[in-house]
């Protein structure tokens, strides 16, 4: 099984960046974690700040992977482009939050990209992510 862990913007600065939403760990402290979990699924992460950038690299997996991690930071509210990339791809992709975005400005509670996903996890910190790949390797799913 393969899956992709996509962090959008600013989320290459977790760990520093408020962390009293996001918490003090930085998403490179915590992916081994991830890789410890998991040893039989090939997890591979991928971060930019750039929109084009997150759907170049979601065209180049989205036909062979098993799933995709999405944390689109706040193009999760803007992007049309990425809910429409979601959409054309065959790969399943699970949109992440590591805050409960409900709960925080009025902004962060519509997101362009939840309907093109197969389902949403926030506000469990970066375990947010783990629950996401749980949700790939269930029976069930």
């Amino acid at each position: 099984m393969k899956i992709l862990i996509i962090n959008g913007p600013n989320l290459n600065l977790l760990g520093r960046r408020e962390p009293g939403i996001y918490g003090s760990e930085s998403f490179e402290d915590y992916l081994p974690q991830l890789h410890q979990r998991y040893p039989q699924v090939e997890i591979e992460y991928f971060q930019s700040n750039v929109e084009g950038e997150l759907i170049n690299k979601m065209q180049e997996v989205g036909f062979t992977y098993d799933g995709i991690v999405l944390n689109a930071g706040a193009y999760t509210h803007t992007s049309v482009a990425l809910h429409d990339c979601i959409r054309a791809i065959n790969t399943p992709v699970i949109e992440v939050h590591i805050s409960n975005v409900h709960t925080r400005e009025e902004f962060r509670h519509h997101s362009m990209i939840s309907a093109a996903c197969r389902g949403v996890i926030c506000g469990f910190g970066l375990d947010s992510y783990r629950l996401a790949i749980e949700t790939f390797t269930s029976p069930l799913s």
